[in-house]
């Protein structure tokens, strides 16, 4: 497949009424979703393989599947941060927003400055890609300092008041994954979510109680396994 036209041929292919109504089951209402699963949308991006030009022209189409698509076959060494200022703009389902940054996005060298800008966006998928970004790092930048991360912290505590399912739920998130980095950052994301939990708005205790409860959980049974050079860097 070589062309925009292979590919939504290849799409609408695997679509099913089923599969377009557990879509719209998990939130994903958006005109142009046709239902395919993560396995079927992989399938097609490797039998395409990397090809950069095709995935710019699939984002275009604002098929759901091919933007999926044209996040799998985009090269990261010839993604711009001016690409990334566009296409976070058209970000219009949950699910595209994680696939996007922890896929793409997050091997860039523009992910943290993106994470901390994105986080201020009045836009709730342009918000919840900054604290995206912010946990898939957390998951894939191995080589990090912890002093990296702890600059998001006062961030997350701020924005914490965020009543939007998805920017909420993305905060959460991103402490979670940042704590479960090593012990210090754990213990460093417990202390935040005590303080979050102490905000005068349902949000925060929300996002606090269930970051704690899990941190706290993780932190007692041994389960952190260190990563990246945890004290290099930081205090």
């Amino acid at each position: 497949m070589e062309t925009v036209n292979e590919v939504l041929k290849a799409i609408k292919k695997f679509s099913t009424p089923e599969g377009i109504k557990k879509k719209v089951y998990f939130g994903i209402t958006e005109v142009g979703n046709f239902g395919l699963t993560s396995p079927q949308i992989k399938a097609i991006a490797r039998d395409i393989g990397n090809n950069h030009k095709l995935a710019l022209e699939l984002w275009k189409t604002s098929v759901h599947e091919a933007r999926h698509i044209a996040v799998l076959i985009a090269d990261k060494k010839l993604v711009t941060e001016r690409l990334m200022d566009k296409w976070v703009k058209d970000f219009n389902s949950w699910d595209i927003v994680d696939d996007c940054c922890g896929k793409l996005f997050c091997k860039t060298p523009f992910a943290y400055e993106k994470a901390v800008e994105w986080s201020g966006r009045k836009k709730e998928f342009e918000k919840r890609a900054g604290f995206a970004l912010m946990a898939t790092l957390a998951v894939h930048d191995k080589s990090a300092r912890d002093i990296e991360f702890e600059i998001f912290f006062p961030i997350l505590l701020n924005e914490s008041h965020d009543e939007r399912n998805f920017v909420r739920k993305a905060i959460n998130w991103a402490i979670r994954q940042i704590g479960k980095r090593n012990q210090r950052l754990c213990k460093k994301a417990i202390k935040l979510s005590e303080v979050m939990l102490k905000k005068d708005d349902k949000s925060s205790r929300w996002i606090a109680s269930d970051t704690l409860r899990e941190l706290k959980l993780y932190l007692s049974e041994g389960k952190i396994k260190d990563v990246g050079t945890k004290n290099h860097g930081a205090n």
